[in-house]
């Protein structure tokens, strides 16, 4: 009798074919199956059921152990039997206090790392006063414009001892210089900083659409942050390379690896053109994904992306330090899964999500809240999503055993054809020209968008259930909410306090390191992040700072691809 070992995949083979020709089809002719075909979200197709023989030729290798290249099953050997994911609930409106107590909130609830959103004239560089920010102060997160305001942010917490995220892009370097200014002045010590900014502005250009200066210097930009960090921040992720917004533009799955693993590429190179090794600063870069509805589909891909990043880091960059291959990721819930409709209902796909994330082994996890389809998060849809990670930690017992799904047949399958085809278009991206010559012709942007028709039509017509949208429809439903309300002084305090810098500080001073500032920006060879901190510590606005810069950088028009 063999073993499930040992069974001979010709015997195997035969048991399967003589199962489809009996039982199955015997039982098809009583009751058919609910498709035709079934495929993954992401459109992979998915066989009735998998065997021995749909992993007779992945390399054992491949899936290793915990810990251990290619990382497959996680980035460390204990994973959350030494401690849990880093629970981030993202939080950001108003001016700093507001968004003070908001954290302060959180961590009383359990909370153990704060994820900073900021407003959109933060996000571009404007300061509160100008006239493109009008009506937007602190609507879709925290102002910040000078030092002042990262200091009422930060107000009564330990920075040293709390890991904090900064979700910003196209001038995270200054919000970067802003939180380096402050811990200074506190006396930190920068090496005990932990965290991360975001600062991914390649995504912004194929997807999300914040940016400001030409594709060059904002790259360059990315590249001072992460040799500045290298050099003083041994804790500190200068980057968290960002498929989550191109998942959110509307790509599929696959894309969102592949188009983040291209972006990621990028940077390495950028870095290592400084003559910087890459065992100095590739331990620090992390990554940020989204997790979908496709249980195992997302789970596969978690686990495709480390072995990816982690063959890609060895064989392209001749990485020697294991924490350079190894891949770890924040991880939200699909913000664009949420619904208005039966808005409750998200409580249970938040929930779906979240396992699969912890399942495929996140580092740090956000979950969204209930009513994110209508505004900023209440208070108390905040706790309800941070319950629903607590719960999964302490409540089900899933964190007692390492990567539990590895080994499935399926989705040891799904995880390797994932592997195949990310290195496929990433060898396609290659002969094409390259990430940024493809970015500028609009390649990675009209594969996004034709996937999110696709799902659009599906949506349309039913293909793709959408519960409370397009089944199990009430037709009189009244959504019964109270929301998160803006405070209409919001704007008038802000620029306020932006007012009384403007007044206090020595404004011959900061034209002189503005004039420092061009002529660090026009020497490639020069690290724009000091220039930055020494700016920001003596009450230089972002304003200041952006648009100082435009006057050599300009600003970057995208070239629309139908």
């Amino acid at each position: 009798m063999s073993t499930l070992n040992k069974m001979d995949p010709t015997q195997l083979a035969k048991q399967l074919e003589l199962w489809e020709d009996t039982e199955v089809s015997a039982f098809l002719n009583k009751q058919p199956e609910r498709e035709d075909e079934f495929y993954t979200l992401g459109g992979f197709p998915v066989k009735r059921t998998y065997t021995a023989l749909d992993t007779k030729d992945i390399p054992i290798d491949d899936i290793g152990l915990p810990g251990q290249y290619p990382f497959t099953r996680g980035p460390y050997p204990t994973m959350y039997r030494s401690r849990y994911w880093t629970m981030r609930q993202i939080a950001g409106f108003g001016t700093g206090e507001d968004t003070n107590n908001r954290f302060k909130y959180l961590i009383s609830q359990g909370q153990t790392g704060l994820s900073t959103d900021f407003d959109m004239p933060t996000l571009m560089g404007y300061d509160s006063d100008h006239p493109m920010s009008d009506g937007e102060v602190g609507r879709e997160g925290v102002a910040i414009d000078t030092l002042a305001d990262m200091e009422a942010l930060f107000d009564e917490i330990d920075l040293e001892n709390i890991s904090v995220s900064m979700t910003i892009n196209p001038t995270a370097w200054i919000l970067l210089a802003m939180y380096i200014a402050l811990a200074k002045r506190r006396g930190n010590d920068l090496n005990k900083l932990s965290g991360t900014v975001q600062a991914d502005i390649l995504k912004e250009y194929v997807a999300q659409k914040e940016y400001i200066y030409p594709i060059s210097p904002s790259v360059r930009i990315v590249r001072d942050c992460i040799t500045y960090c290298a050099e003083n921040m041994k804790r500190y992720n200068p980057i968290n390379i960002s498929g989550y917004h191109i998942s959110e533009a509307g790509s599929s799955p696959l894309h969102e690896i592949a188009f983040t693993m291209a972006n990621a590429t990028t940077y390495v190179e950028e870095v290592v053109k400084t003559g910087m090794d890459v065992d100095l600063f590739a331990p620090r870069l992390a990554f940020f994904f989204v997790c979908q509805a496709d249980f195992f589909e997302e789970i596969a891909k978690f686990r495709a992306a480390r072995r990816v990043w982690a063959k890609i880091m060895k064989n392209q960059f001749g990485a020697k330090k294991a924490e350079s291959m190894r891949l770890r990721f924040h991880c939200q819930t699909a913000a664009a899964s949420l619904t208005k409709p039966q808005y409750k209902v998200n409580i249970m796909r938040t929930t779906v999500q979240a396992l699969a994330a912890v399942l495929g082994g996140a580092q740090s996890l956000h979950t969204n809240g209930m009513d994110e389809a209508f505004a900023i998060p209440t208070e108390e849809a905040m706790k309800i999503a941070l319950r629903t990670q607590q719960v999964i930690a302490d409540e089900t017992n899933v964190a007692n055993v390492i990567d539990p799904l590895g080994g499935s047949y399926f989705l040891e399958n799904l995880t390797t054809q994932y592997e195949t085809k990310i290195f496929e278009i990433l060898e396609e991206v290659k002969e094409k020209g390259g990430t940024i010559k493809l970015i500028e012709e609009g390649w990675f942007q009209k594969h996004i968008a034709d996937f999110a028709y696709e799902t659009a039509l599906k949506k349309q017509d039913g293909q793709k259930p959408v519960i409370g949208v397009n089944k199990y429809v009430e037709e009189d439903e009244k959504a019964d909410i109270k929301t998160h309300p803006h405070d209409p002084t919001t704007a008038d305090r802000q620029i306020s306090r932006l007012q009384n810098v403007r007044a206090t500080r020595d404004n011959d001073q900061i034209e002189s390191l503005l004039n420092k500032l061009l002529e660090v920006a026009k020497d490639e060879t020069k690290n724009i992040m000091p220039i930055t901190i020494e700016l920001v510590d003596a009450g230089a606005t972002m304003g200041d700072i952006v648009e100082k810069l435009r006057t050599i950088w300009g600003t970057y028009r995208e070239n629309p691809v139908f």
